[in-house]
This record gives C-alpha cells, structure tokens and sequence, in this order.
C-alpha cells in the first residue's frame, strides 16, 4: 500500500467540536481522554505509513498535541504543516457558541508563528489559514514581506488555504502575488471532492507552475455518507455505495481516491478523528477506479455556491 499521497489533517483532533457529521453522539468532553485519543490517531496513521500532517493553532490543542508527538517519534521524515490566522476562542467548552475568530493581521501571524516555530526542524510549510478576499491578506504587504522573510530564514514553503464558492477566483489571485520577483505561495490547501470539483479548473496551471497541491474536505465534511437529510444527493450515495461494494472498501475511499486519481495532488488529507477512520480512509490506496468510473463520480458534481451554502448550515458537533 503505497500512502505517499496521503496526510492527516488535524482539524477534529484537537477540539471537541468541528464542522462534520457525525454518526455517533460524542460522550463527555474529558480533557486528557481527549488528548489520548488525538495521539493514538497520530499514531495509527504513523503506523500505516503516512508521513505528512496538517495542522494549525486554530484547531485548538491539536499543535501543541502534535508538537509534543513528533519530539517524541524524532523521525527525520515526518512532514507538518501549519497554518497562522485562526485563533480558537470556544475554550473546549460544549455550549460555545463562537468556536473560532479569523484574524489575518501581522501581530497574529507573528504571535502564532512564536509557537508553531516551536515544531522544527519538522515544519515544511506555513500557510495562511483560508485565505479571503474580504480579510484582504493577499494586499496586506506587511504581511506578504513576513511570510517571504520567514520563507528566507527557514527555508519553508509558503502556502495558503482557501474556503467558499470563490475559492478559485483566490487561488487564481494568489498565484499572482510575487515579492521581489519571486512567486510567494509554493502550496495550495483547497477543498475538492466528488460534489465540490471546481479546483479541476486550475489543474494543469498548478501542475504547469509545479505547486504542491494538497487536498482537504476530500469527504465533504461527512456529506459522502448517505444522509435522509440531503435528499438531493440520492444519486450520489447510490454510485458511492456501489463502487464501495465492488472494491470492498467504504463510501470514504473511494471518495478520497476519487481526489487523488483526478487531481494528482502532493497530499490527500484523511480528517480523522478515530482510529478506525484512519484504517478506512487509507484502503483508498488499494484501489484505482476505471476511467468509467471517474467519469460516473465526475457527474457528481454540484454548483459550488450550493456546496457552500450547505456547508454553512453544518453544524459544529
């Protein structure tokens, strides 16, 4: 099985509460049980080869987990990535009510930067955390200026994640930021899977501009999984339920090799938060869909304003 094309992201590894849906009630929140539960995900996805992890100090103790981990694997060749302009506020508290503020300002950049530093020499890449046009970020020079002079002293890639319906219009807008000549952003976190497909559209220019493409929400946030609640994707579970019967695999695997096999991206990220998830997710390397396949999931697809729309009344579970 070979995993090279495939991390784990960290988002619902280090606060009680993400945008998902889940299929079953989490119990009570228990600090240190939690904390325990996090490290045994790092680790089984260690176990099955993947050397690639995504992270931010925005998904709450999920750094400072992993941070604490990777000291003690002390393997030249595990990869993180970080991330800078989320600051979470709900304080792993059940009844919050506002989980995370997004700040996109230098003195946020350099507060988080002071910790997440603390995880080299293993960091390859700091990105900005769903990067916007209405944060204005990508005009913010001060900002750029840092991220090329950290760039410069560390040696890291610089990226960016984007979220929404226009997330490609950002992506577009971020390959044309250059400082000093050079192209800033060197990796692009973006959200593609079966409904959401319009990265498709940048594929050959990422690929022509040799970015790492890295891909998250590979299964839509738990909405690949047949749902009573979205009548309109009856179609989809049907194809997703039968590849997955013919391969022997779940509904996730073939959706995240769906991501792997029409993207060609530098990573995959699984986003799980139990074990077992992390052995489901991984069978995607088993596999490889026939080109009629790809082309049944490929009609899949949905308007990315209405992928959106319903990804903002996800609930944080």
């Amino acid at each position: 099985m070979n995993l090279n094309d495939f991390g784990l992201g960290t988002a619902a590894l280090g606060r009680p509460h993400y945008i998902n849906i889940r299929k079953e009630k989490a119990g009570p929140f228990q600090l240190e049980n939690f904390k325990a539960l996090g490290k045994q995900v790092f680790e089984a996805a260690y176990r099955k080869g993947i050397r690639y992890y995504d992270t931010a100090p925005g998904y709450g103790l999920a750094e400072a987990l992993l941070l604490d981990w990777v000291k003690e694997k002390n393997d030249p060749n595990l990869e993180v990535a970080t991330k800078w302009g989320y600051v979470y506020t709900a304080n792993f508290d059940p009844k919050a009510t506002v989980h995370e503020i997004k700040e996109h300002s230098l003195e946020v950049l350099t507060r988080q930067w002071n910790f997440s530093q603390q995880l080299l020499p293993y960091v390859s890449t700091l990105q900005i955390h769903s990067a916007t046009f209405e944060t204005g970020v990508l005009q913010n020079q001060s900002v750029l200026n840092e991220l090329a002079r950290l760039h410069t002293e560390y040696g890291m890639r610089i990226g960016l994640t984007t979220t929404g319906h226009n997330q490609l219009e950002v992506l577009k807008a971020a390959l044309d930021v250059h400082i000093n000549g050079k192209p800033l952003f060197e990796v692009f976190q973006v959200t593609y899977n079966v409904f959401d497909q319009s990265l498709l559209a940048a594929k050959e220019e990422l690929h022509a501009q040799n970015k790492r493409i890295v891909i998250k929400e590979g299964v839509a946030n738990g909405r690949v999984f047949p749902n009573v609640n979205y009548p309109n994707y009856q179609q989809a579970y049907q194809v997703l339920e039968k590849l997955a019967t013919q391969y022997n695999v779940g509904m996730d695997a073939i959706a995240l090799q769906f991501c792997r096999q029409t993207m060609e991206p530098f990573k995959v990220l699984s986003g799980a938060s139990r074990v077992y998830q992390v052995n489901e997710n991984v069978k995607a390397a088993e596999i490889c869909l026939a080109e009629a396949e790809i082309a049944a999931l490929k009609r899949l697809a949905v308007d990315p304003e209405l992928y959106w729309n319903e990804r903002k009344l996800l609930p944080w579970n």
